[in-house]
């Protein structure tokens, strides 16, 4: 038995170590071939744009999605009702991301004639990272103890300022994980962006003017053959943005944790 669980430990290590050499491989090749190449001010028309981008795909979806999460987890009892939501949330997420933009452009630009814009675009990926926030939200909600709750309206709290003030908090890292990796979702989506914020490079004015993300810009440069090694130097930028928000969203959490 200790041989063969010493074969398996063998084996997930030798998994573990080919999935962290891939990744430092990839990532080392694409510095290789791009840091050189790095103009943080000509592509600071993406930057912006991408910003606008996670942003209002935040601002719409997290509220949204953590409220629907709260009111499965905490509030709604067993139906089908219930049964049904989550299914349509599970379908929500299956759904290919050429699918949303492909709607977004004929909803949001054509039938509400926002046109394509950094709004269309992000109303769009809003609805893209939906099922995420609520599927990751709701899964870090089970993790709280029940006996959190208990203890807590046993002392006289109310049920909503229970789930405000102790569920909520403690469920702050898996809450946090969704956010994540929804903003890299979004940093990383180009043909839903393609399809409704258009791809006028420039510093947007405003959420009603088009504009062009990092990735929908990489895309360009890659595919008309502009420059590989303008692309491997957008490829840069766009993984230091994620690193960058992804690291704010983390300080912002563990301040939302300790309460400060």
């Amino acid at each position: 038995m200790k041989a063969k669980e010493k074969i398996l430990y063998s084996l997930l290590g030798i998994i573990a170590f080919s999935t962290f050499g891939m990744l430092i491989w990839i990532l080392s090749y694409i510095f290789i071939k791009g840091i050189g190449n790095v103009d943080l001010i000509g592509l600071m028309p993406a930057i912006i744009t991408t910003i606008y981008m996670v942003v209002i795909g935040l601002v719409i979806a997290v509220p949204i999605g953590m409220g629907t999460a709260i009111y499965l987890n905490e509030y709604a009892k067993p139906s089908k009702f219930v049964k049904g939501i989550r299914f349509s949330t599970e379908c929500l997420a299956a759904v290919p991301s050429i699918l949303f933009g492909l709607f977004g452009m004929m909803f949001f630009v054509t039938q509400l004639k926002l046109g394509y814009s950094i709004l269309a675009g992000g109303l769009t990926v809003a609805l893209m990272i939906l099922p995420t926030v609520v599927k990751t939200t709701e899964e870090a909600l089970k993790t709280v103890p029940l006996s959190y709750r208990e203890g807590s309206l046993a002392l006289g709290a109310s049920k909503f300022s229970t789930i405000m003030k102790v569920v909520l908090p403690s469920a702050v890292p898996g809450i946090l994980t969704g956010i994540v990796f929804s903003t890299g979702r979004i940093i990383g989506e180009t043909a839903a962006i393609y399809l409704t914020a258009g791809m006028v490079f420039r510093v947007p004015g405003n959420v009603m003017e088009s504009g062009r993300t990092l990735s929908v810009h990489l895309y360009m440069l890659a595919k008309e053959g502009i420059s590989l090694e303008q692309a491997y130097g957008t490829a840069i930028v766009l993984l230091m943005v994620v690193l960058g928000l992804n690291l704010l969203t983390y300080v912002i959490g563990r301040k939302m944790k300790n309460g400060k």
